[in-house]
């Protein structure tokens, strides 16, 4: 359940995005606890990103609905195709 006191917890529309077939097919099916709300809520409020070196994007930020761990959401160049996305135990804000 969203709360209303956290900046990630706003409704964001799905319409807005675009989500890649690895991410529908892949993604989704190896982690279906994830969902897309999430992910759009990190790329939108990211407390880190940067851009890879094959011009994709890496943003990070915690999700309260998901114990507040992070998430990395990757998209594609244009920053609005979801590619990848996936709790980061490694990270350190």
């Amino acid at each position: 359940m969203l709360t209303n006191d956290f900046p990630l917890a706003r409704r964001y529309p799905v319409a807005d995005y675009k989500f890649a077939e690895y991410f529908e097919k892949k993604v989704l099916s190896k982690r279906p606890y994830l969902r897309k709300e999430w992910c759009i809520a990190v790329v939108e409020h990211p407390i880190r990103s940067e851009r890879q070196g094959d011009s994709r994007h890496r943003f990070w930020a915690p999700v309260p609905e998901f114990g507040g761990r992070y998430l990395r959401v990757i998209t594609l160049a244009d920053k609005v195709t979801i590619l990848n996305a996936f709790p980061d135990r490694g990270f350190n804000p």
